[in-house]
């Protein structure tokens, strides 16, 4: 009887052994795993690249428990898989489909090298709960507001059941010259200082405890999501996000094991951001300018007024704002921010001091472990007022208010802007209006162990209306 052909299994933003479609494809025959860091195509941010490292290094343990092996290469994917394929003799290349254009851009290439030698690439529908081209509206278009793109999943009824990890893999030897894992140079590299030094303690990348987390968040915290999710200084949020970035975790585990527990009002609020976030890839798909360019054609026009200090002022929590600044230093620290506190600190930026919010993106982009070109950049557009369905741009964050109504007790602002801990909670959001006598008391000398504010909350918001109004001809 003739051997089977080998295939090799191409792990990219799919790093699970479970419900990884491209894996169960592979797993009848004899395979390969291979994971390749390819900067020339697209190069992840630093917490990323951290959260990568560690998520590799669990998919290896993953693997050899099964018999296989992971093959680590770095390179331009477009070389190094068809050259892999080839040395191990595979007629097919199996791997999760990805929407981003860096991506289809390098799936093309690869494809067209694979060919050249009489070999395919086949793409899996794994980061998704449904390929992007298949929904669109009644009028046969792509979905530009979310409601209706909501519905229309819904309607379709319960997404297929995920399919179990496979008991014993068949592997195939690799070829000498693979990576190792430290080579990747994925962590932090000396002399530039450990910017990551707090996130063991806060993050285990894995699926196994991927799976634990969602297993918990599941049966206890997803019923109170509708309300823990706006009050930063709790824990009432999944901290799922990075599981499903990269894929250690698919939408359909994560849908089936919420929804398994029952449909009251915090679980379905948490399913709709599953499906927001299938939006932002269904938004990415049709509208690939969506990272860089302003989806309502009239905001390319809007009059940014960027400046260096003032964005480095907020990226390092230094606005004079404490909610603001509580939000930065946190995303610094835990490569990770509250949700609500995402939006109130991406409104401060292009709205008060009225810097282009591509720059805040890439911030994200780089700091955030989550950080999702689909979902940060639908973000961002949601809140600077430019997206395809997006926060009206005259509706502007007041941050001393967010900060009264979602950190009441100021338990947030006092753990990450710990200068301000003893003001009482009547002035703990606008210190600057404290009496001396209270500031004094609480050790805070503003301009000194705080800064005085970036701008005036009143002034900036009426300048960003006046911006408003000047792109819109007035009609604002």
């Amino acid at each position: 009887m003739t051997a089977a052909a080998p295939s090799l299994v191409w792990f990219r933003q799919d790093l699970r052994l479970a419900d990884n479609p491209a894996l169960h494809a592979a797993a009848g025959g004899p395979m390969l795993a291979v994971y390749v860091l390819d900067d020339a195509a697209y190069r992840y941010g630093g917490a990323n690249r951290w959260w990568l490292h560690h998520s590799l290094a669990a998919l290896a343990q993953a693997l050899e428990a099964r018999g296989a092996r992971l093959h680590l290469l770095r390179g331009e994917a477009a070389t190094e898989i068809p050259a892999l394929a080839r040395a191990i003799g595979a007629q097919s290349v199996q791997a999760g489909r990805l929407y981003a254009p860096w991506a289809r851009a390098r799936d093309e290439a690869v494809a067209k090298g694979l060919q050249a030698d009489g070999r395919e690439l086949v793409l899996h529908t794994a980061s998704v709960l449904l390929e992007p081209e298949r929904l669109r509206s009644g009028q046969g278009r792509p979905y530009a507001v979310y409601t209706p793109f909501a519905r229309a999943i819904m309607a379709m009824g319960e997404p297929p059941p995920a399919i179990p990890a496979p008991d014993r893999l068949d592997a195939v030897e690799p070829p000498p010259g693979g990576a190792s894992l430290a080579a990747l140079a994925l962590l932090p590299q000396a002399p530039e200082p450990d910017w990551a030094a707090a996130f063991p303690a806060l993050w285990t990348p894995g699926e196994a405890a991927a799976q634990a987390r969602l297993a918990d968040f599941a049966a206890e915290e997803a019923g109170d999501y509708g309300r823990g999710r706006d009050i930063p200084g709790i824990d009432g949020t999944s901290r799922l996000s990075p599981c499903l970035h990269w894929g250690e975790l698919s939408p359909r585990q994560v849908w089936h094991a919420v929804a398994g527990h029952g449909r009251d009002a915090g679980r379905q609020t948490w399913l709709k951001e599953v499906l927001w976030r299938e939006f932002s890839y269904h938004t990415l798909w049709h509208r690939p300018e969506l990272p860089d360019q302003p989806l309502r054609a009239e905001f390319a026009a809007f009059p940014w007024q960027p400046d260096d200090r003032m964005l480095a002022a907020w990226q390092r929590g230094r606005t004079g704002y404490p909610i603001v600044d509580a939000g930065m230093r946190q995303l610094w620290q835990h490569g990770w921010m509250h949700n609500r506190v995402r939006m109130i600190t991406g409104s401060f930026l292009v709205k008060h001091l009225l810097q282009p919010w591509q720059q805040g993106a890439a911030w994200f982009l780089d700091t955030l472990v989550d950080g999702d070109l689909a979902s940060n950049s639908q973000n961002w557009q949601w809140v600077s007022g430019c997206g395809v369905d997006s926060a009206p741009y005259f509706r502007v964050f007041n941050p001393i208010l967010q900060g009264q109504k979602f950190d009441a007790d100021g338990a947030y602002v006092r753990h990450f802007v710990p200068e301000l801990a003893k003001l009482p909670d009547k002035w703990l959001h606008q210190p600057w209006a404290a009496p001396e006598t209270v500031l004094r008391g609480a050790g805070v000398v503003l301009g000194k162990t705080y800064p005085q504010p970036l701008v005036e909350h009143g002034g900036a918001r009426a300048r960003a209306l006046a911006a408003f109004a000047a792109l819109r001809g007035g009609r604002a």
